[in-house]
Order: C-alpha cells, then structure tokens, then sequence
C-alpha cells in the first residue's frame, strides 16, 4: 500500500502541472490597521528569543506583520482538522456527504475489538464535533489524549465531548469514500490551487508509524498508519506559514475568493458554533473541526481558530478582520514552550494601538 500511495501522489503531482496563480500579498503600515510599529516589534523580540520559526498577521487583507522563514513548510499538527473543515463543506454542499449518516449506514468499523452496535450509531455530525462516543484506539494518538480517553460505550453517540483523533481519521477515510479521491487531491483542486497558495503542490506518501525507520519524505501530505490500532491512518499535511495566512483569509472572507464562493457560508457558520465548552474559564469551545471563542454580547461574528500541538496556530478574528499565523519548526529540535505561547498572544494582541 505504501509503494502505491507514493507512485499515485507523484502521478497526481505530474497530472496537475499546471502553473497556478499566486496570491499575491499586500502590505500595509501597522498604524493604518491600528496596530503599533512599535510594540510589534516587541514581539518580534519574542519570537526571536523563544524560538519560533515564523509568524504572519493580516488585517483586513493586507500583511501589517511578517516575520521568518514564511515560506518554510512545517508539518501542521491538529491544524489539519481546519483544513478538513473546507472540504466538508464543499462536499455537504454539493450533495456528496450527508451528515445524519451513521457509521453502519457508511460501512465503517475497525480492526478488533470491532466497533459496538452503539458505536456504529454515530454520525457523521457526531464526528465533526469530536463527540461520537467511538473510544477505539487510533493513529497519531498522544499520551494525554489516552489519559482523558473514556472506556468503551461509556457515552452514546453525540452525548460528550472528546478531542478523539479516531473521529478525524474517520473523518478523513470517509470523505475519501464519499468523493472517491484523495484528501490531499482535493484540497490541491478545491482550495489550493483556486486560493493561489504559494508552496502546497498536493504531493503525498504514506508511512508505517510502527515500523519505519527512514526519514518522511518532504511531501505536502502524509498518511500514517498504525495498523495494529486502526485501519484508519491520520493524514498530515505540511504546510508554510504564508499558505496558511491565505487559507485563514479566505475563512474571514465568508468562503468568497475573488468573487466566488469557495467555501459555503453557511457551512462556516455552522461550522464554527460552540457546540462544547472545553475550557469555560477561557471562553474557548470545540465547533466543527475548528476551536471557538464562545461570544459574548458584543460579539458579531464568533472568533475561531486550531492549534498544533499547542504552540501552532490559525486564527480568524471576524470582528477584527484579523488572520493570524504563528509556526514552529517541530520536525527538528526545538525549545519552545506553552509560557512562550501564550506570552505570543499576549503580545500580539497587546500591540493594537488603542492598548
């Protein structure tokens, strides 16, 4: 399987050569944006001393910040969930996935021990909100998410929230199922190459996490399977800082990209309601496929954004009309910490003029 998926990634690289237009940037004073030149420049201190690899801010379309290797790709973690969040909508939308189907209706289940009667009630609309109440072990899943994992059948389909990557794996195998190509395949047609993105060129391997040894290859996508847990491998994608940045503009634009609409606006917005609160404290809640700022009664269109591994990050500020992108190059070794994160935040936010 693996030897097939790299021939078939590099036949699709050669079958779509054809030059794409570029999006190109515009550039702006921060002050005219109302930011501070200033206190910009503070974080760019930051981001020098903390050990980010690169960092990009729009308002309203133009660049006002960019700093680093924008045109590096890193992989992008969990942020791949965001990018699986488009072509849902555009499949939903063209009458290719129905989100009331369940697993049993779709034909999923998974290696032994098989998925339960229960189990196989989800929805696809369960599983866009990482509330399935499918347990089973899966690809690509670290030591916390087993710490909070739940035991089998203790919750029914759509009764609770769990980040599960067995549900965005499924997710992806079942999109793939619907639309009969690849995940990487559609996002290159539906929303890189219409978008003009700068580095992603939709080519894609697959490795076996459990056995390989030799270096993933430099490709836009990755399929990594883990085949004594799940069927379903986790699909990665590597993605710059700049292609990013445009993919996070064409959310705050409603899914509108040079006059026509790439993605469904009424997808967006029910997309990125807060279906559950995660962390109440902080007013942050998990949509579909996306995080969310729960609104408050200024709000005029909710915030939404996605992490990777908890130093990456998109986010889309509507009301701000705001892209943010912030990028660590975690395929080598790297220092970079939560403290640092946050402290990002704290600053790019803080550099608003009115501050």
């Amino acid at each position: 399987m693996k030897l097939k998926l790299i021939i078939w990634g590099l036949l699709f690289c050669a079958s779509h050569g054809v030059a794409q237009v570029k999006y190109e940037f515009t550039y702006a004073r921060p002050e005219s944006k109302g930011f501070s030149s200033e206190k910009l420049e503070t974080l760019k201190a930051h981001l020098t001393q903390s050990g980010s690899s690169s960092m990009m801010i729009m308002v309203d379309g133009e660049v006002i910040f960019e700093w680093g290797e924008t045109g590096k790709k890193h992989l992008i973690h969990s942020m791949r969930k965001a990018l699986l969040n488009s072509l849902y909508g555009i499949a939903i939308d063209n009458g290719q996935v129905d989100t009331t189907m369940t697993l049993k209706a779709l034909g999923i289940n998974d290696v032994s021990p098989a998925l339960s009667e229960t189990e196989q009630r989800a929805r696809i609309a369960d599983l866009l909100k990482s509330r399935s109440g499918v347990y089973h072990d899966a690809a690509a899943v670290n030591n916390a998410m087993l710490t909070d994992r739940p035991k089998r059948d203790t919750h029914p389909p759509g009764e609770h929230y769990y980040y599960n990557n067995w549900d965005f794996n499924a997710l992806g195998a079942i999109l793939e199922q619907r639309t009969g190509k690849k995940i990487y395949e559609l996002f290159q047609e539906q929303i890189a190459g219409p978008i003009g993105m700068h580095d992603y060129k939709g080519r894609f391997t697959s490795i076996d996490a459990e056995s390989d040894s030799e270096e993933i290859p430099d490709t836009d996508g990755i399929y990594q399977y883990e085949n004594s847990k799940s069927q379903y491998p986790a699909y990665h994608f590597r993605m710059s800082t700049r292609d990013l940045a445009i993919f996070g503009q064409l959310y705050l634009n409603y899914g509108v990209w040079n006059g026509h609409q790439i993605i469904p606006k009424d997808w967006i917005d029910v997309s990125t309601r807060p279906y559950s609160v995660y962390a109440p404290r902080y007013g942050n809640a998990y949509g579909m496929l996306w995080r969310v700022r729960v609104p408050d009664e200024d709000t005029k269109r909710n915030s939404f954004f996605h992490t990777g591994l908890g130093i990456h990050m998109l986010g889309i500020y509507p009301d701000s009309k705001l892209v943010m992108v912030h990028r660590v190059d975690t395929e080598g070794d790297f220092d970079y910490n939560e403290g640092d994160f946050y402290k990002m935040i704290r600053l790019l936010f803080g550099a608003r003029s009115s501050n």
